[in-house]
């Protein structure tokens, strides 16, 4: 392994876990007055509907205050609540996530190891730069990098070829089979790299194993990143 790419989002950092009490919390900090149930439902139903097309997906996960203001303001219209509210309720659903958002327990050891053996890694993530940008600070995760290329500040995202291509350049890295992306997400952290001559390693933390449908073959599928440790170790050891 000559370098390696990183994901950040469900990969580094749970990004995914307690999604559905932060917003019920954020629901009961600004909008108590409404009836809960039906605009948590509502809001659940609004949250897939908004995410569900990848062009669409692509066009809002850059500005996220703007995309979780435009969901609460939809699941306030479906259930008769004061639409107004939209605003307060993606504020208070932002600082949840915030507060609760912590780094996986493996992450740090991860990639204590990739520095301590000199390996070229860059960060390559999707989404909002303020949003990115305000996770790693808070998780002290910039030293570990080489390289960090954010969709909403390079203004292309995975799994577009110009992006994993910018991180090794200022990486100092030609693409090849020797370098390596790590991810939960097929398409961006497998399917994208290897069309570029990268391998994918799949972080399959759930434990659901690739869909019959997905038309994609990682190079490795780990459930966490210790697996991917101890495969660094058995390079060291060949």
């Amino acid at each position: 392994m000559r370098a390696l790419l990183l994901d950040l989002d469900d990969t580094l950092l749970d990004y995914s876990g307690g999604v559905d009490d932060c917003w019920a919390g954020a629901c009961a900090d600004a909008a108590a007055a409404v009836a809960q149930g039906p605009l948590v439902a509502a809001l659940a139903e609004t949250r897939r509907s908004f995410w569900h097309d990848p062009a669409h997906n692509r066009r809002q996960r850059v500005d996220m205050l703007r995309a979780w203001t435009s969901i609460a303001t939809q699941a306030l219209e479906r259930c008769g609540g004061d639409p107004r509210l939209g605003a307060a309720i993606a504020e208070a659903f932002a600082a949840r996530r915030r507060a609760v958002m912590t780094l996986f327990p493996d992450a740090r050891r991860f990639l204590g190891v990739l520095r301590d053996r000199g390996l070229p890694v860059g960060l390559v993530t999707n989404g909002d730069a303020r949003e990115q940008r305000a996770k790693i600070e808070r998780h002290e995760l910039a030293p570990f990098f080489g390289a960090i290329v954010i969709e909403g500040e390079f203004g292309a995202g995975k799994p577009d070829a110009e992006v994993y291509q910018a991180a090794l350049a200022a990486l100092g890295v030609r693409p090849g089979p020797d370098v390596w992306m790590v991810g939960d997400h097929l398409e961006f952290d497998v399917a994208g790299p290897q069309r570029l001559g990268l391998r994918g390693a799949w972080l399959d933390r759930p434990g659901m194993g690739v869909p019959a449908e997905a038309g994609v073959r990682p190079d490795r599928i780990m459930r966490d990143l210790d697996q991917m440790i101890s495969m660094l170790a058995g390079e060291g050891e060949s």
